[in-house]
């Protein structure tokens, strides 16, 4: 992880006590999970319920995520992040003074977990769910900056791609003020660190090529060359080709581009596997429902051809609500 200033790793002994003090609220320190330059961020446990603490040496840096989170908060009808639980300092024997902020602990799976568990299709409509969300963030002014495979998580039911950490969060118009390289594009040579919605769509192309690309690669002398070459051979992600390469060269302006360029991909497919699969299932569902009436009573033929329309008019409105279930 790059930017100016060092990687904060601050320890704080497992199974220890942290009260804050200015409103006396404990935590129980449980395990680490994850430091960067902003801070450290620990499981810790409140009574029985289980949260999320990040500890900074910088209050500045503290407060800055915190109104990053309290402007998530405002957003209605969205949960755009980790909801916002208390803000306090934790003093030391020494007299030192560690600020820390808590919040919601997310529970899920590693978005590269989920789509080898939940199968490939899934990487689209939790993309366009991201997008949606970036989209929110933003119209909110603020660009995510340090947007990457680590900082994403899926929760469900139902499944849903949130991220995890907001310590890159930038004002728009600023220098991105962290970063890691794999997803900057300014380590790419395709763009400037400037905190705009192309910056945050680029790192999102650079997730999906990690997604199959685990071990990351590196640049070369020809970056732009290697980045092509790396999305040509995923064939996983052949149906995004265009929409990826147009976000690695910075197309998009908005994440609502990119998004209704996602929904017309998904769409398409839908298409193509309905016309494929539903007509053999139809087909193989009258064939049953003529037999049936073939083998049956006069008097009963009709029922039966009721029942077996009945039975299609209701697998058909199952599918198309579940089509609809996925775009929530």
């Amino acid at each position: 992880m790059n930017q100016p200033g060092k990687n904060q790793d601050i320890e704080v002994r497992l199974g220890a006590f942290v009260t804050g003090k200015w409103y006396n609220r404990s935590y129980r320190i449980i395990k680490k999970l994850g430091s960067g330059a902003c801070g450290t961020v620990y499981l810790a446990e409140e009574g029985r319920k289980h949260v999320a603490i990040k500890f900074s040496l910088n209050s500045s840096s503290i407060t800055t995520e915190v109104n990053v989170l309290k402007t998530f908060q405002k957003v209605q009808g969205k949960t755009l992040g980790p909801s916002l639980l208390d803000v306090d300092d934790w003093v030391q024997p020494n007299g030192e003074k560690i600020s820390f902020y808590v919040m919601e602990y997310l529970r899920g799976k590693e978005l590269t977990t989920f789509i080898k568990e939940h199968g490939h299709e899934w990487l689209g409509i939790l993309v366009v769910q991201l997008l949606s969300d970036l989209q929110q963030l933003h119209e909110t002014g603020w660009i995510f900056g340090d947007l990457k495979t680590e900082n994403l998580i899926v929760t469900y039911p139902p499944a849903k791609l949130r991220w995890i950490d907001v310590g890159g969060t930038t004002q728009q118009g600023r220098a991105i003020k962290e970063y890691t390289e794999f997803y900057d594009r300014g380590y790419w040579g395709m763009g400037s660190r400037k905190a705009e919605a192309s910056y945050d769509l680029f790192a999102l192309a650079m997730v999906m090529l990690h997604l199959y690309h685990p071990k990351r690669f590196e640049k070369g002398t020809n970056p732009e060359k290697v980045l092509l070459s790396k999305l040509q051979q995923t064939n996983e992600l052949k149906p995004y080709q265009t929409v990826i390469q147009k976000a690695l060269y910075g197309d998009y302006t908005t994440s609502e581009q990119m998004k209704v360029d996602m929904q017309h991909i998904l769409l398409k497919n839908t298409h193509t596997k309905t016309r494929h699969s539903t007509p053999s299932r139809m087909q193989k569902h009258k064939h049953q429902v003529k037999k049936t009436v073939k083998s049956s009573p006069p008097g009963r033929q009709s029922k039966y051809l009721w029942e077996g329309m009945g039975i299609v008019v209701v697998v058909c409105m199952f599918y198309i609500v579940y089509i609809l279930l996925q775009w929530i």
